[in-house]
């Protein structure tokens, strides 16, 4: 038998029978104790359920570091009778994966897009005081946070949201900045991290409890195939062109740069992968 159709037809089967599988009510997946001083990692999600999809960094932070990584909900979707439902259901997906989580208004933020950082300058100034008052209560030592073509208008208007609110803060406030990729591929991601089978595999779980969205598209029996794909380019845009790719089977990729208080630069040249067993806290050092 020819061997890669036996592989192609595995991929099939299981997209097929995944369908069938049950959505939320597994148990909390397991996670360490965290101190109570531990350095903080906020994920600023455009909608409920980017949390788990691009969280696999903020994951080993948690799981390796004993960080306290918590979302926050920048929005809980544009469909105003779902929006109680959908908090619901990220409450249920924090609680899986072991991410504390911050509603940042009831209902969550409405029209963040650049049509209203343009035209409706009040109202996004008063969207930008919610995010820097975020910022400022938890002074997190990283954020997450979407690049500024993630294609999405809500992912592109939370970049530009986040950015906004950290140039409200005082010269003084430092983090790191760990921009995510979901809806459109960065042009120049800088960092790769492997993630395990075990870890992927928690964040699927924790991804299923969003069940009113994967019941409508089942995005979460896709996300292996997309860390896998992003092995294949991140060999080459972040490993460099020609280079070795890493012998990962499954990564995210991410940029990372420093708010040094009044814009972003680089914390290291070139690009980084970051293989599992490796402390991910020498990326924030």
């Amino acid at each position: 038998m020819n061997p890669y159709l036996h592989f192609v037809s595995e991929y099939a089967r299981f997209a097929k029978d995944g369908k069938a599988w049950p959505l939320g009510g597994f148990p909390r997946c397991p996670r360490p104790d965290v101190p109570a001083d531990a350095p903080v990692a906020l994920i600023f999600s455009p909608h409920p359920d980017d949390e788990v999809i691009i969280g696999g960094l903020a994951l080993r932070l948690l799981r390796e570091a004993k960080w306290n990584v918590i979302n926050v909900a920048v929005t809980q979707g544009s469909n105003q009778a779902r929006q109680a439902g959908r908090w619901e259901e990220l409450q249920a997906c924090c609680d899986c994966i072991g991410f504390g989580l911050v509603q940042t208004v009831p209902g969550g933020l409405e029209k963040v897009n650049v049509a209203t950082r343009a035209k409706d300058p009040a109202h996004w100034a008063a969207s930008v005081k919610v995010i820097a008052d975020i910022l400022a209560k938890h002074r997190p030592q990283a954020i997450f946070f979407p690049h500024d073509a993630d294609w999405n208008s809500s992912h592109i208007g939370t970049h530009h949201l986040v950015l906004d609110a950290l140039r409200s803060l005082p010269a003084d406030f430092r983090t790191v900045a760990v921009e995510t990729e979901f809806w459109g591929q960065m042009p120049s991601p800088n960092l790769m991290v492997e993630i395990s089978a075990t870890d992927l595999a928690d964040l699927i779980t924790a991804l299923t409890f969003h069940v009113g969205e994967v019941r409508r598209n089942p995005y979460h029996l896709t996300l292996p195939a997309w860390m896998l794909d992003n092995v294949r380019r991140g060999g080459e845009v972040v490993g460099g062109q020609g280079g070795t790719a890493p012998d990962f089977t499954f990564a995210t990729l991410y940029r990372l740069r420093r708010w040094n208080g009044h814009a972003l630069e680089k914390v290291f040249e070139g690009g980084k992968a970051l293989a599992s067993g490796e402390n991910p806290t020498g990326l924030f050092a």
